[in-house]
């Protein structure tokens, strides 16, 4: 059998994490970002998928070789997983192995599914104390770039006329504002009265910050994404 997790009971999939894997899977585990575990045993698991809670992947951590899971799986996500998705408006699964194992063990189990593959790169910011010297990136003085915080996201004054923007974006990663401003980071871009591009930690775990950036399509090419990673 498959089961579900409780919240309270995520650190027992701390063993799973692959400390040189994804950043999403310790932020869900350490209870940071939003997101639901699915075991194969709640004592003690050995092998789990994880559902990100902005909806954008399943990952699978643990031991890759357990049968009990592996033949259980396709049944488990027949039943659970699609009916709930198609609730959310999900037509696609995308199915992401935490560690190296798992790509063959994934083709395996799903082999009789309709698959796409594709190779996913993650760029990673290195500590370096020149980078915004040598990356500072100029804009038009007629965008303003804002920190994300409480004041702002309120938007009391009603400055501006898209914040369900930010707002949406914000709660697509976060199980709420408080927790983003607690434990993330951010800056969004505006033009006159609008929110033109976000820059805001998506996903945290420790000290690392994997970031979502995103610039409405009519301000794109004028390297507003740019600008807020060298503040």
């Amino acid at each position: 059998m498959i089961r579900e997790l409780e919240k309270t009971e995520f650190y027992k999939c701390e063993e799973l994490i692959n400390d040189r894997g994804h950043l999403e899977v310790k932020a869900v585990i350490e209870g940071i970002n939003p997101g639901r575990i699915f075991v194969d045993q709640t004592d003690f698991p050995k092998t789990g998928l994880i559902w990100l809670g902005n909806n954008d992947g399943f990952f699978f951590i643990g031991d890759e070789e357990n049968e009990v899971f592996n033949n259980y799986i396709n049944d488990f996500i027949d039943k659970l997983i699609i009916p709930e998705a198609k609730e959310l408006g999900l037509n696609n699964f995308i199915a992401i192995g935490n560690h190296s194992g798992w790509d063959k063990t994934i083709e395996m189990v799903f082999e009789h599914r309709h698959m796409q593959k594709s190779n996913q790169k993650v760029y990673t910011l290195e500590n370096n104390s020149h980078y915004r010297d040598n990356n500072e990136s100029s804009i038009s003085q007629d965008y303003n770039v804002l920190k994300i915080n409480k004041e702002l996201f309120e938007d009391k004054k009603n400055s501006f006329e898209n914040i369900g923007f930010l707002r949406s974006k914000i709660s697509e990663f976060w199980s709420s504002p408080e927790s983003f401003f607690q434990k993330g980071i951010g800056y969004c871009i505006a033009y006159e009265n609008k929110i033109v591009s976000l820059c805001f930690s998506g996903f945290v775990a420790e000290n690392v910050h994997g970031i979502d950036i995103e610039t409405i399509e009519e301000h794109q090419g004028n390297k507003l994404g740019q600008k807020p990673t060298s503040l």
